[in-house]
């Protein structure tokens, strides 16, 4: 056990919900959101806003919990708390912007129909909490937040790797509602209470952080309901990021010092990860690896957060072996990792090595020619992000390369590594499969609200039976576009 971390709680203590509970907190959650789902957005803004206040007041107390059940070093969950927070209240200007309603009015006349449309919340939903992020990407991560900002009542299938930071979470959440029904936010447990939620009839929707296999396998079942439902999971990616000749030779030591520490930040356990970095063979791609060596040298054996994404982690290097040659051999002892880099040309970069390894490792793809970059990555297939590192007078030379990465990723970095994702408007955190199954949305960012609202319109609709937000003078003014013309608040 790494010196200083205090054992975890053992997930065989956590009870698994029945499937008659599971039903019993479908049917509330839908019963909550009968209400709910009519709640103004300037009250349902105010919810998020006493949702993030609870969250920071429990802070103390949730911390903690996620240290104990993850070792994840206390500092990084005071900032994954902060971005909880932030997140919650970063979705509540969202809803009292209005905008991502896409309210839209066509006035009638001479023979042609009125029409006034906006988006409407799907209904209850369910959110799979990811392992690795126990606070942003769980109980009230940004699928939960963005689901509650949309008007939709959310069934959080807990994760088993952080059971009771999820129970002091939900609490506190709860705490947020006041004199809401508390089936607003509900939580269930267990492997296969998940596959319950995700065949409930009631259910209108799933969001998913995790494996490639636990997504597809929920994505499948999903699909196969008799009502099939929307799943988004973000799932697989390997992140390629490339560095030119140029960019090598000039700034190869300060590259690899920082793609080294974004190899290993958070022992690798982050979907953004860079797991594959293509270098020029050439002195300054020399230099460039031996900057990443140290970094990753430097950060020393690392505990994992759990058992089994240790036991995967091993499972996935030595997948790796017989075709690379290791930089850096990193020794797994139990759930503690040291970093390992492998190397191999890209004239012998099979199949295999191209799969999501989660934890502190990476290959090194040595290339002569940035045309071979251009047709490895876009048989790597959808990736959450391609990192390209140039110079100026690349221009000419990355144009294939350019375009290639915005049809394979859902981010496309001109500079810096890909581990920091900002919450922000023009956020996109998803890209085409097998990163996700719905290359169109984004599970961060203000858009990620989008996935849990679907198109309504009211033809020849009178006054009264339209929602404040298409009527003629709505008494929460927001973006809409009149007969093809957006006006910004009206």
């Amino acid at each position: 056990m790494t010196e200083g971390v205090p054992p975890r709680v053992d997930a065989d203590l956590v009870d698994e919900t029945s499937p008659d509970r599971v039903d019993e907190t479908c049917r509330a959650s839908a019963r909550a959101w009968n209400d709910f789902r009519l709640l103004p957005r300037r009250r349902r803004a105010a919810l998020l806003r006493d949702i993030a206040d609870a969250l920071q007041d429990a802070r103390h107390e949730i911390v903690p919990l996620a240290h104990a059940e993850t070792a994840l070093p206390v500092p990084r969950l005071d900032g994954e708390m902060d971005r909880t927070v932030q997140q919650a209240r970063f979705f509540a200007d969202v809803v009292e912007d209005g905008g991502y309603l896409e309210a839209t009015i066509d006035h009638g006349g001479q023979g042609t129909p009125e029409l006034r449309k906006m988006l409407l919340p799907v209904g209850p939903v369910a959110v799979f909490a990811g392992g690795n992020f126990p606070l942003a990407f769980s109980v009230f991560g940004g699928d939960t937040a963005s689901a509650v900002a949309a008007g939709c009542t959310v069934v959080v299938k807990a994760h088993p790797d952080h059971p009771r930071t999820a129970a002091a979470t939900l609490a506190a959440v709860r705490r947020g509602l006041r004199d809401l029904d508390p089936g607003v936010v509900a939580m269930v447990s267990g492997f296969a209470a998940g596959a319950e939620l995700v065949r409930h009839p009631l259910i209108r929707g799933a969001g998913f952080t995790g494996s490639l296999g636990g997504g597809r396998a929920l994505f499948d079942l999903a699909s196969s309901r008799p009502t099939p439902i929307p799943f988004f999971a973000e799932m697989s990616s390997v992140n390629p990021v490339v560095v030119t000749e140029l960019a090598a030779s000039r700034r190869g030591a300060s590259l690899g010092a920082l793609l080294g520490q974004a190899i290993v930040g958070s022992v690798g356990q982050l979907c953004t990860k860079p797991g594959l970095v293509f270098l020029p063979r050439a002195a300054g791609g020399a230099v460039l690896v031996a900057g990443i060596r140290d970094a990753m040298t430097a950060a020393g054996p690392q505990r994992m957060l759990s058992g089994p994404i240790a036991a995967r982690f091993a499972e996935g290097l030595d997948g790796w072996r017989g075709g690379v040659r290791f930089e850096v051999d990193g020794v797994l002892d139990a759930d503690t990792a040291a970093p390992s880099l492998a190397a191999v040309s890209i004239a012998d970069l099979r199949p295999s090595l191209t799969h999501e390894v989660f934890g502190p490792a990476a290959i090194i793809v040595w290339y002569d020619a940035l045309d071979q970059v251009t047709d490895a990555i876009e048989a790597l297939g959808g990736q959450l992000t391609v990192s390209l590192h140039f110079e100026p007078e690349d221009r000419t030379a990355l144009t294939a390369l350019v375009h290639t990465a915005t049809r394979q990723a859902g981010r496309v970095l001109a500079a810096g590594v890909p581990t920091g994702v900002r919450v922000g408007w023009a956020t996109t955190h998803g890209g085409p499969y097998p990163a996700t199954t719905a290359a169109g949305t984004t599970s961060v960012g203000a858009a990620a609200i989008a996935r849990w609202l679907r198109p309504v319109t009211w033809q020849d609709a009178p006054e009264w039976m339209l929602p404040d937000e298409l009527r003629d003078e709505p008494e929460a003014p927001l973006p809409r576009r009149v007969d093809g013309h957006l006006s910004p608040r009206s």
